[in-house]
C-alpha cells in the first residue's frame, strides 16, 4: 500500500467523536493519523493501518 504525507483516509471505524476521516501525518514503521474532526491523533503500526483503512479519499 502506497501512503503519502498528506493523504486523506477513510477508516472502517469511526473515532469516538464521530468522524471517520483522517489526514497522514508521518509514514514510517508506524503511521501518525489525526482525526480531520476534533484533532487527535493517533499513532498505529503500519500492519494495524493498513487493515484499518477503508479508502483513500484524496492521494
Amino acid at each position: 500500500m502506497d501512503i503519502n504525507i498528506g493523504d486523506k483516509v477513510q477508516m472502517k471505524k469511526p473515532h469516538p467523536c464521530g468522524n471517520d476521516i483522517f489526514i497522514v501525518f508521518r509514514v514510517g514503521m508506524d503511521i501518525k493519523i489525526r482525526c480531520e474532526k476534533c484533532g487527535h491523533e493517533i499513532m498505529l503500526p503500519r500492519s494495524k493501518f493498513e487493515k484499518a483503512v477503508k479508502k483513500f479519499i484524496e492521494i
